[in-house]
């Protein structure tokens, strides 16, 4: 079970800040022990992620919900660098693409990537969240 004191992080990468407020508002819904970023861009995330992984890798986010379309750098682009630099040696955040692609090439591509646990379509939904997050907490 989760340790009840530290609350769920969770790192949104999406370029979208309409989108960014609407997922945040439906987590905070959702889970109320929730600790949320969101980044407009990978590459940013990227440099977030490295900064935390030097100083205290105990506080990579738990969960990363990752676009796939977004400029500068994509979701792919994000998912090889990531990978690259090795910022999550351990696993300890569990990767979700979220996306509002509805093709199939993008859905087997995001599932070739070992990292990535689901690919998620948007809309995000109260329900969809509970489920994704609740369910995960119970395979631990």
């Amino acid at each position: 079970m989760m340790d009840a004191a530290k609350p769920l992080s969770i790192l949104l990468i999406d370029d979208d800040e309409i989108n960014n407020f609407i997922s945040i508002k439906l987590i905070k819904k959702a889970l109320a022990h929730t600790e949320i970023n969101a980044c407009l861009d990978g590459s940013y995330a990227i440099e977030q992620l490295l900064d935390v992984q030097r100083n205290n890798p105990d506080n990579l986010p738990d969960y990363i919900l990752l676009d796939i379309n977004m400029p500068i750098m994509n979701g792919w682009e994000f998912l090889d660098e990531y990978k690259r630099l090795g910022i999550d040696p351990l696993g300890k955040s569990k990767i979700f693409i979220i996306s509002s692609s509805v093709f199939s090439n993008d859905i087997n591509k995001a599932k070739s990537y070992p990292l990535v646990k689901d690919f998620i379509s948007k809309p995000l939904n109260v329900d969809k969240i509970k489920e994704l997050f609740i369910l995960e907490d119970q395979v631990k």
